[in-house]
């Protein structure tokens, strides 16, 4: 299993009601295999040039495992799609992923260092 990110527009007419579209996009990750490890709404923005007539997307994100075979069925499916507007589908660099955390700790470390030094000051 490989790490993906999912970008999902779905129609701006879904935004108050995204929780049937965000059913049918999760089962068709989870009827091919996929594991969602992380889910985020970015909410309703105004798209860079009009899709299908409409002007605003609803934009969510997930990070995914998938198999090697389940990119292509998903693509094909998201295509036929009606909520959704456009998607996108990349493999996450291992590397990069290694970094962040890498970063992560590196920050966490950093402000309790500052506030054990803060301490010590008497501030």
């Amino acid at each position: 299993m490989k790490d993906y990110e999912l970008s999902v527009v779905f129609h701006p007419d879904l935004e108050m009601n995204l929780d049937p579209a965000l059913d049918k996009v999760k089962k068709i990750i989870e009827s091919n295999k996929g594991k969602i490890t992380k889910e985020e709404n970015d909410g309703k923005k105004r798209l860079a040039y009009s899709i299908n007539g409409q002007d605003f997307g609803v934009y969510y994100y997930f990070d995914l495992q998938l198999p090697a075979e389940a990119p292509a069925k998903i693509s094909s499916t998201f295509n036929i799609t009606d909520e959704v507007l456009r998607y996108l589908l990349v493999k996450t660099d291992p590397r990069r992923a290694k970094a962040a955390a890498l970063r992560k700790e590196e920050e966490s470390a950093e402000s309790v260092s500052d506030e054990t030094t803060n301490q010590e000051k008497g501030e």
